[in-house]
């Protein structure tokens, strides 16, 4: 069993305790430390609860104890809501009475400064030195509406408690944690756990994941995130609710530099770079939300237990506008609509004759004169169409409780017959009404373009559990790299061996040796200064183009050497590189950066304007094999350009693939040592004919 796993089953005596406290209980159910205190009294908790307050003897009705160590009896789960500057002798009055698990609701820690960061760390070790788990601080604590536990100061439950059910919701953040929670009742969401970890002393968003990835009762997790601190742990996570084929949804906020400043001093999280994660979150079948609607909605979805199989959705409408619309959405979600079957469309014709039968299905408002046409055209639809999801679209009927109950009733039959169908239903209403829509096996989302995103979105999490993780097998061992600085000759040549191939190119030290190697090699030829300490060369003159003869390669030989030498007048230069000039390819960039949270994150892209103008790369953390590569290619936006597109000459992308997921392996195996890599440009050869590196970076870390 991991560390994660072992350190998360821990996490028991948090969500099961058997005795519960609140230090800095207040008698005011309306304070930070008296609204769990009303929340022990009136939601149901049955284990034993003592709060504790050195100034009173009652709190709200309840015999109070001056200090945690004076209650007779173990105690399990303490919450911390006092003021911060007795927040440390607290925590080791805590940890003295032997209190598993410690949510410290209390603020003012490393977001705070330098002394709360000081704080923050003597908290950290009292858990520690103590084998007590924290939660927080600066976090809402928690809440399991299994056992009545909501040991949190959040007022969000007194305007509707959660619905128990199998969606595990954890959150850097309390106030937007508490957001989410809201709209997912709303939403007809049930909860198995919600939590907010705050500044992550100890417990982390990681090891919540980790936890609801083996809780039997958690089918769903979704998270809120500002940053980590351990990449690996996130990572470690993510890959065992992959395992355990739980769906992650997750809404992770820095993307911009203002987003990044502000999750630091929030939370006082590390961010890292923003398309890192989207490679983390890609390698382990993470849906990445962008808005909290978006996350609500699909969480919300896929809690019903059913993924389609595959990306071919039908729509069924009282509406031909909507189901114009309809039809948009799924071509802009990469869904498709294939007609339904000649036959069927005819049964549909003999149901209603001026309906539209093609795919959207267009019922007409006509199925509210016969409910069972709503039976008959869905049965037909599932039955005859092997559609992997089918979307209704019923305007703004739940707001007719009445029609909305025939609609329902004309619906369950296909929902018994079709068990394993995805059916989602775009209607507005009433949420008591929708709630019976949702009850009978129908997710709503009133918003019809939004429906088919879900779809899209749910079709898209099947295929990553249907693909599997990463696979590096059959890859060829990489060599190992040494600390140090390496020139381009010496880099290319590491990069050739790791299994990205240079173009024939020779060391010289001499004009004359350049003009030899010249000749040798073949014209035109390409010359660059060669050197550890000169990193761009072209900003100095430093590169030669197109040289056709001896006397070019001469003249240009001594140029060269002399900008550099005026340039870097210290730098080390090993000699002046002359290379077969190639020009019949497609110009791609292959680079590697150590991230500060991940590590080694493999970057691939189209040459020039592709990546300078239009950004249009695609990331993956290594390693990772050829198929992953593949998937890196085919991301990308010019990819076409690679294919032949419009005629032009294909590509080598076999080479390419290969060469991609070779230096993700190269890079993982060396990520202690391993900086940077940067390759461009990478030349792509017609198709057959390879990929070669044009010009190699490699920069280790000091």
């Amino acid at each position: 069993m991991s560390d994660l796993l072992k350190s998360a089953e821990t996490l028991n005596a948090m969500f099961w305790p058997r005795a519960c406290a609140v230090l800095g209980a207040s008698d005011n159910p309306s304070k930070i430390g008296g609204i769990p205190v009303r929340f022990f009294k009136e939601y149901g908790y049955e284990g034993d609860f003592y709060p504790i307050n050195p100034t009173r003897d009652t709190v709200q009705g309840l015999p109070a104890f001056p200090s945690i160590e004076d209650v007779d009896g173990p105690v399990d789960m303490a919450i911390m809501a006092v003021p911060e500057h007795l927040a440390l002798e607290t925590a080791e009055a805590c940890a003295r009475k032997g209190v598993k698990a410690l949510v410290t609701l209390t603020s003012g820690f490393a977001e705070a400064g330098e002394q709360g960061i000081a704080n923050q760390a003597r908290l950290k070790k009292i858990g520690k030195d103590a084998g007590m788990r924290i939660i927080g601080p600066n976090c809402l604590g928690y809440f399991n509406p299994k056992n009545h536990i909501y040991a949190t100061f959040s007022t969000s439950f007194t305007h509707g408690m959660p619905k128990v059910g199998n969606v595990g919701m954890v959150s850097q953040s309390g106030a937007f944690g508490s957001h989410c929670f809201v709209l997912g009742r709303e939403k007809g969401i049930g909860f198995s756990y919600w939590v907010t970890t705050g500044n992550e002393v100890d417990v982390d968003v990681a090891e919540c994941i980790a936890f609801m990835s083996q809780d039997p009762g958690t089918d769903v997790i979704c998270a809120y995130i500002e940053g980590c601190k351990d990449g690996a742990r996130l990572e470690e996570a993510l890959r065992l609710a992959y395992e355990a084929r739980k769906p992650v949804l997750i809404q992770k906020v820095g993307r911009s530099d203002v987003g990044t400043q502000a999750a630091a001093s929030h939370t006082a999280s590390l961010t890292g770079a923003d398309q890192v994660y989207d490679a983390v979150f890609e390698r382990y079948n993470a849906y990445r939300c962008l808005t909290v609607d978006e996350l609500i909605d699909i969480t919300h979805a896929a809690s019903n237990g059913v993924l389609p199989k595959g990306r071919n959705v039908a729509v069924g409408s009282i509406s031909g506008g909507a189901a114009v619309m309809m039809a948009d959405a799924a071509s802009d979600a990469g869904l498709e609509m294939e007609p339904l079957p000649d036959a069927a469309q005819a049964k549909l014709k003999e149901l209603i004759p001026f309906a539209g039968t093609r795919n959207p299905v267009d019922f007409t408002a006509m199925v509210y004169n016969d409910l069972s046409l709503i039976t008959k055209n869905f049965d037909v639809i599932l039955g005859e169409g092997n559609y992997d999801a089918v979307v209704g679209f019923f305007a703004f009927l739940a707001y007719s409780e009445k029609l909305s109950e025939s609609i329902i009733e004309a619906l369950k039959p296909i929902r018994e017959k079709y068990p394993d169908a995805l059916i989602l239903m775009s209607v507005t209403g009433p949420k008591h009404v929708l709630d019976k829509f949702e009850d009978a096996g129908f997710p709503c989302i009133a918003e019809p373009y939004r429906a088919l995103e879900v779809v899209a979105a749910l079709a898209k999490i099947e295929e990553g559990f249907q693909k599997g993780l990463p696979s590096i097998e059959g890859m060829p061992e990489a060599p190992t790299l040494m600390p140090g600085k390496y020139n381009e000759m010496e880099a290319k040549a590491m990069l050739a061996e790791a299994g990205v191939p240079s173009a024939q190119e020779k060391l010289t030290n001499s004009a004359d040796d350049a003009a030899s190697a010249a000749s040798e090699i073949g014209y035109p030829v390409v010359m660059k200064i060669v050197s550890p300490d000169i990193l761009h060369k072209t900003e100095i003159g430093g590169v030669a183009l197109g040289l056709a003869d001896d006397g070019a390669v001469i003249s240009a030989y001594n140029e060269i050497m002399e900008r550099a030498k005026v340039a870097y007048p210290n730098a080390r230069i090993d000699g002046i590189m002359v290379g077969r000039m190639l020009t019949n390819g497609t110009e791609m960039i292959l680079g590697v950066q150590s991230d500060v949270v991940f590590g080694p994150v493999v970057m691939a892209g189209l040459g020039g304007i592709f990546t300078e103008v239009l950004k249009d790369v695609t990331f993956m953390r290594a390693p990772f094999g050829k198929r992953e590569a593949m998937e890196m290619i085919d991301r990308l936006k010019g990819s076409a350009i690679l294919k032949g597109a419009r005629g032009t000459q294909k590509a080598d992308i076999e080479a390419v693939a290969e060469a991609i997921a070779r230096v993700s392996v190269f890079a993982d195996k060396n990520a202690n040592v391993l900086d940077s890599i940067d390759v461009n440009p990478l030349l792509v050869l017609p198709e057959g004919e390879g990929a070669v590196a044009l010009d190699g970076l490699i920069v280790t870390k000091e």
